[in-house]
């Protein structure tokens, strides 16, 4: 078995109950919440989308908002002056090109204004069951630390995932490596000491090699 399958395996164990914790109904609201998830909480964006997704939760109903008007609903998720453009430019773009639709494809996610390749990653996976890897802060950062894959940006990470995990569990290591980035691998201090994947960690045996 090789380093990877082992890490995979193991973190299966850790996290079986792995998804999402964004709260949504439809590939819109998750599309929302999603672009509202940067440099921001999955609790915080929660409670923002729940009085939010109240009253707007189509893109016909957050058109009828004013950018400023959107900015003081998602003031709290923090950079909501571009994340309300991002908003607003994809929901003209779904009703403009899509036909109210969010579309259902990668490569046509991919092409909806305001909307980077995360969040289409996000969105093709969650809302459609499609296979793909979305590479955040917390993915970024576990992936180089246990050299599951390389790279200085996230899309040079990706391709790395991608290449050694069977394409069949692209989305569900994604949510492996987010609780594992959450709740042991922190950012700071992560917690080598109790982490089953130690022994198996690029960053934790070159750190204790020479102890």
């Amino acid at each position: 078995m090789s380093t990877a399958e082992e890490i995979l395996k193991t973190l299966e164990k850790m996290y079986p109950d792995a998804a999402p914790a964004l709260k949504f109904r439809t590939p819109y609201e998750l599309l929302v919440a999603v672009i509202l998830s940067a440099q921001c909480t999955d609790e915080r964006v929660n409670k923002v989308t729940g009085v939010l997704f109240e009253r707007y939760n189509t893109p016909e109903s957050m058109l009828t908002l004013s950018q400023e008007e959107l900015e003081k609903c998602i003031y709290s998720c923090g950079f909501y002056h571009n994340k309300a453009q991002h908003i607003l430019s994809a929901s003209r773009d779904i009703l403009e090109k899509f036909g109210g639709e969010v579309p259902s494809t990668l490569e046509e996610l991919r092409t909806l204004a305001g909307v980077g390749r995360k969040t289409a990653n996000v969105v093709y996976a969650v809302a459609f069951h499609g296979d793909a890897i979305a590479v955040d802060t917390h993915v970024f950062r576990v992936a180089n630390r246990l050299g599951l894959a390389k790279g200085n940006t996230p899309e040079k990470v990706e391709e790395g995932l991608c290449a050694v995990i069977p394409k069949e569990l692209w989305s569900r290591a994604h949510h492996w490596l987010i609780f594992h980035g959450r709740r042991v691998c922190h950012s700071r201090r992560p917690d080598c000491e109790h982490c089953p994947l130690a022994p198996l960690c690029e960053y934790y045996v070159g750190n204790t090699r020479d102890e």
